[in-house]
């Protein structure tokens, strides 16, 4: 149902009757005992254009037009636009939809000049209902929420000062409620309906309630729940006898006979289609009549009853024709409201040229302040630039202390690896000398061993000579282990003094993907020629964009060589475990990195090897930690990548998922 907004104010004298038609007969008695124009005339006029808007709207026009002609007189703007408003609502129901448009936005001009926000967010609820009546519902919607917006803004400081205005809130939820009903998005219809309906029944807005049960009851249909939306249609009904609501009171009982219809109860159907038609009928609201007309036409055509569907048929028309066929009447009322209304605009315009000469009177004082504003705006503008250059300078320094920042922290580091470097070669030096006696004398007892079996040894009785035996056994079994761990501990120191030796090489700008395929080369021959058994498939990827980047060859070489070895070792593990079904396969390759962050150079080493448990992944830098058997390990070659790679600001990452595979990323910046 379309719901309009209409505005009323108070009467200077009560008017207190029932229906709709006596309520008009006395107001039209009122109108002719009126012989004076002055506001009791207007308030007459402005009421019988509101109550003809729908069942006679050329008779609203009529009056619309003398109330809006009687308010200019008076100069009661606010007046001006609700007659505006009355006649706007007419040609929505006449379906002449630019002068019904063209008026409500005349309407919102007027009362946003006045500042009346009510009035501004009345006309965007009407101008939305006349799109939902054009049955234009992605039109409609915009206007409406912009109406509510409007109104929500107004509330959060006003306090609400009549029943109208705390009602218009819940008249908006209907609206926007049955855009969504009518374009089938339920959910938001029952949303919308559901609020406005808790207002309504708390605040008792009676006179809109059966309106809410009605659109509910449509709801339920859509969602196929009859029982409930028969159940809002009985509440609808008494609701719409009890307000004398003819026009709701007839839509309802088509949205029952289209339940009924819907369920294949044709009886019913029939029946309550034709109370609406009647109801329609009574009050003259034709385009109910037209609606239900419609309808039973439409059923008898469905049964085959081919003269009752002719006789709805010609309702149908005749309605049709008597809604929408009134061009005449139309255009005689558009062009003398027109005519009307360009005089009064000739009567503005010189009106506005009296002022004007007035206005000149100002001019040179005007040109003052214009001068003084401009003097005030150059002296802006010189603060404005003078502020930019001191940012510029602000953001220097601080780009300069960022970087004074980051390089003493640099310094920091270096000095803290060349101290912890310095006492891991004294610490290596050290234990060096007292292992290379344990290692020598080793050697030398195991030669003086086989020198005694083979002299003063064969020499002993043969009871003595068996104990002997086995005493030597043990001893050689000693000195073996002495010498196996000796060695051990020894490519340990080695290990450390290599990880705290100064690098050699010097920094220059490298093309990394020459350097991580000779490293490639490097590694898997090496490992060849220790294990003729070993193999692996090797992919490299280079990134051809890949800049050449300024680093410390020899120690990045150390870097890439140690991740290419650890992974062979990994995917040669892991072939001994599954000798069947498993290809060993290491993937090398290079990016450009253009992210967020500084530009820069990735290395990625990827196997398919066993991968690193998860719970050993933390620990995989740290010095001395290795997961590879005794002897085949220092631990010591990841933690000496990590600190090269830290020494080049750049960062070493692992990406690893158990018994897939293992990734190790090497970032480097480009500066």
């Amino acid at each position: 149902m379309k719901k309009p907004i209409l505005l009323l104010l108070l009467f200077v004298f009560s008017l207190t009757v029932n229906a709709q038609s006596k309520k008009i007969d006395t107001l039209r008695a009122a109108l002719n005992k009126s012989t004076e124009p002055d506001t009791v005339r207007l308030n007459i006029l402005k009421e019988l254009s509101r109550n003809y808007f729908i069942s006679k709207p050329d008779s609203s026009l009529i009056f619309g037009q003398q109330a809006y002609e009687l308010a200019v007189k008076f100069k009661r703007v606010r007046d001006e636009a609700l007659a505006l408003n009355f006649m706007g609502n007419a040609y929505s129901t006449l379906a002449d939809y630019v002068k019904c448009f063209q008026t409500f936005f005349k309407v919102i001009r007027i009362n946003e000049s006045i500042n009346n926000v009510v009035g501004v967010a009345t006309a965007y609820n009407n101008i939305g209902s006349a799109y939902v009546l054009k049955q234009d519902y992605a039109n409609a919607l915009p206007y409406l929420r912009t109406g509510l917006k409007r109104w929500n803004a107004y509330i959060a400081t006003h306090k609400l000062t009549s029943y109208g205005q705390r009602e218009l809130k819940s008249v908006f939820y209907i609206n926007i409620a049955e855009v969504f009903l009518y374009t089938h998005k339920i959910d938001s219809a029952n949303h919308y309906l559901q609020v406005c309906y808790a207002d309504s029944k708390k605040n008792h807005f009676d006179d809109i309630l059966n309106n809410i049960e009605r659109d509910l009851g449509e709801v339920e249909i859509a969602r196929g729940n009859k029982a409930s939306a028969l159940a809002y249609f009985q509440q609808a009904i008494p609701l719409s006898i009890a307000n004398e609501d003819i026009e709701m009171l007839s839509i309802t009982y088509l949205s029952k006979a289209n339940l009924y219809h819907k369920y294949k109860q044709q009886d019913s159907a029939e029946y309550y289609a034709k109370k609406a038609l009647e109801s329609a009928s009574s009050a003259k609201y034709l385009q109910d009549v037209l609606n239900a007309g419609k309808v039973l036409y439409a059923y008898y055509e469905e049964d085959h009853n081919l003269p009752e569907a002719y006789k709805y048929l010609k309702i149908t028309t005749v309605t049709r024709d008597s809604l929408f066929s009134q061009d005449k009447v139309k255009q005689l009322l558009s062009l003398d409201f027109d005519e009307k209304q360009r005089l009064r605009d000739i009567e503005t315009a010189q009106i506005q040229a009296r002022n004007n000469i007035r206005t000149y009177s100002l001019i040179a004082a005007m040109a003052v302040f214009l001068l003084l504003a401009f003097i005030f705006w150059r002296n802006s503008k010189q603060r404005e630039k003078i502020n930019l250059q001191l940012q510029k300078q602000k953001q220097e320094v601080e780009d300069t202390l960022a970087q004074l920042k980051s390089t003493q922290a640099l310094l920091i580091q270096s000095e803290k690896m060349a101290s912890l470097g310095e006492l891991t070669a004294g610490a290596a030096h050290e234990i060096q000398n007292p292992l290379n006696f344990v290692n020598n004398f080793a050697e030398v007892s195991e030669e003086l061993l086989k020198e005694l079996k083979d002299g003063p040894f064969q020499q002993l009785p043969a009871p003595a000579k068996i104990e002997a035996e086995e005493i030597f056994a043990d001893i050689t079994g000693n000195l073996k282990k002495i010498s196996h761990h000796g060695k051990r501990a020894d490519s340990i120191v080695k290990g450390m003094l290599q990880h705290s030796r100064s690098s050699s090489g010097h920094w220059e700008p490298t093309d990394i993907n020459n350097l991580t395929d000779e490293y490639v080369r490097l590694a898997f021959h090496g490992l060849r020629a220790k294990d003729k058994s070993f193999n692996a498939d090797v992919e490299t990827h280079f990134d051809e964009d890949a800049d050449k980047i300024n680093i410390n060859t020899q120690d990045i070489g150390r870097v890439i060589l140690n991740l290419l070895n650890n992974a062979f070792y990994a995917v040669n593990e892991k072939k001994k475990l599954m000798p069947e079904g498993y290809q060993p396969a290491v993937t090398v390759s290079t990016k450009k990195i253009n992210g967020q962050g500084p530009p820069g150079v990735e290395i990625t080493v990827k196997d398919n090897g066993m991968g690193i448990p998860q719970n050993i992944l933390d620990k995989i830098y740290q010095p001395f930690f290795t997961t590879k058997p005794t002897g085949q390990g220092t631990g010591l070659g990841l933690s000496m990548s990590y600190d090269i790679v830290k020494a080049h600001s750049g960062e070493l990452k692992v990406e690893t998922k158990e018994g897939e595979f293992t990734s190790f990323s090497i970032c480097l910046p480009l500066n």
